[in-house]
């Protein structure tokens, strides 16, 4: 089935919300009607906290294990290491193991398609798979946007860190070029905002330096002690506090990865709006 997204939520600078972003949008898109898997790629597994797991390096299976076996020429039709949560998607957790993984995927046959090979084996049953990468630009997030359609960026809403998104544009160009043609950037959206004409500035400068050739998503995801919150209650924004700004801010980043859909929007729309 075509159908199926596979969408990569990047950035090589820590802190700015990836992996919140990829609980809130999971669960988004799930209370959507979509079947969505989440993977935690991250071996420091904030993804798999948040969901409920607190000690990630307990877990008897993790995708660890199940690309460690890819790389060992071993892999199954059952896929007991998908678990359940409680908001109506599913997830495949990460932790320590995967650090080891990435050491052994230096010398590994086809070490960029491991993680693809695994995605390829379970995305026929989701609408939507999103990934959570890694702070930082190594084999694992390399993986990562090879087994993606897109990528999506949260960038912190201060000066300066945009200029770190430079790095990574230029790892997904080189992916593109060598490994994966159809990858595309999906959109850069700006994290932990305050309600200031800083932020407005920060936005327009975005914009300014970026938009011409990367789509700008709307969506601005607000500073607020609540997404903090959520990082220990086991619950996304959408149920923790439905009726703030934080859950807005997601609903609209949800409704725009929705709307990206088989096609990616002209980027003159996406600067222009």
């Amino acid at each position: 089935m075509a159908k199926s997204k596979v969408i990569a939520v990047a950035n090589q600078k820590g802190g700015v919300g990836k992996s919140t972003t990829v609980f809130n949008l999971g669960a988004g898109l799930a209370a959507n009607g979509k079947k969505v898997l989440l993977v935690d790629v991250d071996p420091q597994g904030d993804l798999t906290k948040m969901l409920g797991l607190r000690k990630p390096n307990d877990l008897p299976l993790t995708l660890g294990n199940v690309m460690s076996n890819i790389v060992a020429g071993v892999s199954g039709n059952e896929h007991p290491e998908i678990m359940q949560h409680h908001e109506g998607f599913d997830f495949v957790p990460g932790n320590r193991s995967l650090s080891a993984v990435e050491v052994s995927l230096v010398n590994a046959m086809s070490r960029e398609t491991v993680l693809r090979q695994y995605i390829n084996t379970v995305k026929n049953d989701y609408d939507y798979v999103l990934l959570d990468c890694r702070p930082a630009l190594g084999m694992l997030v390399i993986n990562a946007l090879s087994a993606s359609d897109y990528v999506l960026i949260p960038v912190q809403a201060e000066y300066f860190a945009a200029e770190d998104m430079t790095e990574l544009i230029g790892t997904v160009q080189s992916i593109k070029r060598q490994i994966h043609p159809k990858l595309k950037v999906g959109g850069v959206f700006m994290t932990m905002a305050n309600d200031t004409n800083f932020r407005k500035d920060i936005i327009a400068s975005v914009k300014a330096t970026y938009g011409k050739y990367l789509p700008i998503m709307q969506a601005v995801i607000p500073d607020t002690v609540r997404l903090a919150e959520i990082s220990t209650a086991d619950r996304s924004i959408f149920k923790h506090e439905p009726k703030g700004k934080a859950a807005d801010a997601y609903r609209t980043l949800v409704q725009e990865v929705m709307d990206i859909g088989e096609k990616q929007r002209s980027r003159s729309a996406n600067v222009t709006r």
